[in-house]
Order: C-alpha cells, then structure tokens, then sequence
C-alpha cells in the first residue's frame, strides 16, 4: 500500500479545465520531453494518439548530444554539467521546428520566423534518480517552458522511463502498421508488447509491483564499462568515439556478431552452474559468477570489474590480443549468466508463488545494456534449456535503448494519462527507487505530485 500523498503544490483548475484535459488524454497527447540525468543532453518531442483499434506513438523530433569525456576515459560530472548547459537551450529551441502544425482549435505558439506550431499539452523533464546538478538543467528548463507557454509539467522517473520503452516501442509499429511502411528504425524482434499493465493503472498503487531484485553495488553497464577499458588495447580504445566502452568492448571480441557466440551453451541446471562457477581458463585465471552457490535474489557486479582489474595487472606485459579477447568474451558470460541465473530463480518463485495462474509469458530488457547482441542470446539460452521456453524476450531498439528524452516523453504521456501531474517547486532526487515498499515509496513516494481527475 502507498502511504497517502501531500502535494507540494495544489493546482486549481476549473470545471471545464479539467473537462478538457481528459478530452486530451481521450484523444491523444503531445509532449516536449527533456533527459539530462547523466551525460546526454536529449530533447524530443512525442505524440501518443489514441484510436478504436490500437493506441499509435510518433516520435516527431529527437536529438542527442553527449558530453565528450574521453579524455577521462569515463563520464566526468563537471564536464558532463558544462554540455548541458551549453546544449539545452539549443536542442529546445531546434525541437519546436518539428512541433506539429496547428490545426483548428489547438493552441499554439509562435516562432521567431513567425510560422505557429501546436502548443504541447505538457512538460516531460527527468527529475531523477541521477546527477543532482545535471537533472536540474533539464527540470528547470521544463519549468520555465511550463510556465512560459502554461502548461503541465511531469517530472519523470529514469528508470520508469526505461521500463516502459518497449509499450512506446508497440505503439510505434502500429502507427507503421497503419501507414504500410516497414519502419526499420522502430521495429524489434516482436510485433507488440503484452507483458506491461494498462496505462492508466497508474493511477492506484497496486501497479507498481516491488521490485524482485537489484544490483547491491554497480549497475551490469558500469562493470563493463569499467572492464572494457582494461580489456580493450590502448589503440583501440583511443579511436573510441564515446565512452560507451561496453559497446566497444562487444565489438571487439564479438567481430562478426552471432557468428562469434555460435557455440555458446548455457548451465542446464544449478548444479552445472555451481560447477562453472570459476571455470579457468587456458590462461590460469578466472572470473567467478558471483552468488552461484546459492538462490538468494542477489545482484553484485562490481566484483566483476575489479578482478578484470587484477588479471590485467598481473598479466599486462604478456597480454596478447588472443587473450583480451578471451577476457572479454568471460567478462561478458559472467555477467551475463549472473543475471540469467538470478532471472531464472525469479521466474521459478514466481511458478511456485501463483500456481494456477498465468504465467508470465514476457520478459523486457531494456537499459543501455540491452543492445548487447550476446547478452539476448545468453537470456533466451537459458530460458530455453531451463524450463522458460515460452517466455519471449522483448527489448527496445538500440537507440532507445541509452538514454534518450523519447522514452522520458513516453513515461510522462502514461503518467500524465493516469492523471499525475508535478508541481513546479519540485527539486532533482539523486536517488529515486521503483519499489513501492521501499523507504521512499517508490515511483509516487516523493512529495510534489499533484493528482488530477481524468
């Protein structure tokens, strides 16, 4: 149960306000969407329309600009704070060129070239869980343009947004659908999204489900990230062009895709599991899968990284290309078999806790790590040879896969939909947890919401 909410702000709104706001929600909902929790400065512009046969989604406009951190050889929080800065005003001011034409009866507002385009129905900005510093960039900018134009603003959950990509995702095949064009750009490995509860269960707190499991120390991302720049040679590694160094990683030693993991085969059961557990390599070292010995809901990655550490200390002056590769490539199973092996055990306490009713019947990746190619066949490996074949795995696009303002913009239309606004005095929450048990209450556990009927 949530504990009730106190509204920093309580906003009045007459009758025939309120009428029209859920006219909007009815119809459809267009909304300018701001992401700045870490490195990336993203501004988009989303529009959900609902119809009779499937709700649609069009992304109009969506740009990002990354702060250029290589230098550090990761993401530098000054200089990631600068790029904001620097970047924010103009990604907004190019956005409103791909607002949408005004048509009969819609506000608008005016461009410098005098031109009118459709006014939003409100504010998407990240309030968390991220850089403090950094969120404020993007949250202050959406209050400002909430009060320049009156508008609504939702201050978004990050990860929420991540979450909910692949419902954004569904709705943009069905508007691809609807046109007869085969959109590459919005397309995944499924036609829809059935795993997700409806939109606007929002509203009541029973749809925030606790969550099952987290890391305890560092995100999986983090641990690649971290590993890769010990893994990858000094070289390579300087023609990166991002810091994204797991994505780099992957293509190093994974260069010809699946063709490269063609021979990978999963634990059959938990004692195979155990067994691996330390599996050496013809090297002498090891990467341990951390927890292996027991069934506890644990997730820990940060022991991951530090041994890569060590290996490629101790053997940094005989360290051929072959073995990085071989590194790389156990850095990456080890990872990802430790939250296979923690999924599996999920989706079994889940069998035994609702016997008799429907199993689960999807599994969404989502986060910058889903767009591993070799983390997606670790997953459906282990489902297939563990009891979960008829488990489907969705996951978002590569590109909305990384941080990007179209999926804040997605999480906002759900919220606002559900009726959830936020008032303007709200600050950036550096920490923020889904889990509706958690101290903080989870997604509506922070002050500053502001419930409206719909």
């Amino acid at each position: 149960m949530f504990s009730p909410i106190a509204p920093a702000i309580a906003l009045r709104r007459s009758a025939a306000e309120l009428r029209r706001n859920s006219l909007r929600c009815r119809r459809g909902l267009l909304t300018l969407a701001i992401e700045t929790s870490c490195d990336d400065t993203s501004v988009a512009i989303v529009e959900k329309s609902n119809t009779d046969s499937s709700p649609k989604a069009k992304i109009h406009f969506l740009e990002n600009i990354t702060a250029d951190s290589r230098a550090h050889r990761g993401i530098h929080p000054i200089l990631a704070l600068e790029s904001h800065q620097e970047s924010m005003a103009n990604l907004v001011n190019k956005a409103l060129k791909s607002l949408p034409a005004t048509k009969e009866g819609q506000p608008s507002i005016y461009l410098a070239d005098g031109s009118t385009r459709r006014r939003p129905d409100f504010i998407s900005a990240t309030r968390g869980p991220g850089m403090r510093s950094n969120l404020s960039v993007g949250l202050d900018t959406g209050k400002a343009l909430s009060v320049a134009w009156q508008i609504p603003m939702v201050g978004v959950h990050h990860m929420q947004a991540h979450l909910l990509t692949p419902r954004l995702v569904s709705c943009l095949e069905n508007a691809a659908a609807e046109n007869g064009k085969n959109d590459t750009s919005t397309s995944t490995s499924t036609s829809s999204v059935g795993s997700a509860a409806s939109p606007r269960s929002h509203s009541s707190q029973s749809s925030f489900p606790a969550a099952i499991q987290s890391s305890e120390d560092i995100a999986i991302g983090e641990a690649l990230d971290k590993s890769a720049r010990e893994i990858i040679p000094a070289e390579l590694l300087s023609e990166a062009t991002n810091t994204m160094y797991a994505k780099t990683l992957e293509k190093f030693v994974f260069p010809n895709g699946a063709a490269d993991f063609g021979d990978y085969k999963p634990p059959l059961n938990r004692g195979e599991e155990v067994a691996n557990m330390k599996k050496q390599s013809g090297y002498g070292w090891s990467v341990t899968v951390p927890f292996a010995n027991t069934r506890a809901l644990q997730l820990s990655f940060s022991s991951i990284a530090s041994m890569v550490n060590k290996i490629v200390k101790a053997r940094s002056e005989s360290l051929s290309h072959l073995e990085r590769v071989e590194l790389g490539r156990e850095t990456m199973r080890v990872c990802f078999e430790h939250l296979a092996s923690r999924t599996i055990i999920a989706l079994e306490q889940l069998r035994l806790s609702h016997v008799g009713d429907e199993e689960v019947k999807t599994l969404v990746v989502s986060g910058g790590v889903a767009a591993n190619r070799f983390l997606m066949a670790v997953l459906r490996s282990f489902l297939d040879v563990r009891g979960f074949g008829g488990v489907r795995i969705v996951a978002p696009p590569p590109y909305l896969c990384t941080d990007n303002a179209a999926m804040i913009g997605w999480a906002g239309i759900e919220m606002f939909e559900a009726g959830w606004e936020t008032g303007l005095g709200v600050r950036a929450l550096r920490k923020w947890t889904l889990d509706p048990e958690a101290e903080d209450g989870g997604v509506l556990g922070p002050g500053g919401w502001v419930k409206r009927d719909v």
